[in-house]
């Protein structure tokens, strides 16, 4: 039942990919997530029914348009696949420690950490029309998840990391112009609301593993000469990897590290 019930979610991941793609698309640019139907960039025929099942669709026309043949990023199944494998992992998590009454906001944060992560990486920006409604739907969310569980003490603790971890990016905004922008400080508020909740050790793996992952990342990218000390890289899929780093194992690790301290 708990595979069967983890490959629904993933499934349910696979259409909300498939809708997220058009939200990579269409968001930076403004433009309405709803209409037009999506077409195709290169010759403008609207995209099939058929043509719009999730992966699948694209490994039957081998990446290219139907009507010109024109080549399909890979990025398309990409973010769909990864939707599907996170919102399954997620389940599989939460259901182990019993906590599924938190799955609906971790299924949220799952599809806004997928779509911003591809945003920055195109962009370099966190748009406001993602972050910030994202902030009463995850808040309403997380209420219900402590009232279903019965655990108000994480709703507190949602509420001290978020303002935490906005103040810890906004002091590094602040001291190091340049380095970090407003957007970033923006989504640390709402991913430090979402690791407290889940405990003090995910907010605290969560937010450092942040810093190692980019940091690591820039150096491997500075000794592959790719990058420059002042290259500009996004900051946003590393703030959002390590978020998840400190859902998943946050609590663990933490709980390894303070053993090894006593």
């Amino acid at each position: 039942m708990t595979l069967a019930l983890a490959a629904l979610a993933g499934l349910l991941g696979l259409v909300v990919g498939s809708f997220l793609n058009v939200v990579v698309h269409r968001v930076p640019a403004g433009r309405s997530v709803v209409r037009p139907r999506s077409a195709c960039p290169a010759c403008g025929h609207e995209v099939r029914a058929r043509d719009n099942v999730p992966v699948v669709s694209w490994l039957v026309l081998r990446g290219r348009c139907r009507d010109c043949g024109a080549p399909i990023s890979a990025r398309y199944p990409l973010v769909e696949l990864g939707t599907g494998v996170l919102f399954a992992a997620t389940f599989l998590v939460l259901e182990a420690r019993g906590q599924l009454a938190v799955l609906p906001a971790a299924l949220v944060l799952a599809a806004i950490s997928i779509a911003l992560a591809a945003i920055d990486l195109d962009t370099r920006r966190l748009p406001n029309a993602i972050v910030l409604p994202s902030y009463p739907v995850l808040a309403v969310l997380l209420v219900l998840a402590s009232a279903l569980g019965g655990d108000w003490s994480a709703l507190a603790r949602a509420g001290i990391g978020g303002a935490a971890l906005w103040l810890l990016y906004f002091l590094v905004m602040v001291a190091k112009p340049g380095g970090m922008g407003f957007g970033d400080v923006k989504l640390a508020g709402l991913l430090g609301g979402v690791l407290g909740w889940f405990g003090w050790g995910s907010l605290v793996v969560g937010a450092f593993a942040a810093f190692l992952v980019g940091g690591l990342f820039s150096v491997v990218l500075m000794l592959a000469g790719r990058a420059g000390r002042k290259s500009a890289i996004p900051f946003g899929p590393w703030m959002l990897l390590g978020a998840w780093i400190g859902i998943f194992v946050g609590e663990p690790l933490w709980g390894a590290y303070l053993g090894i301290l006593t």
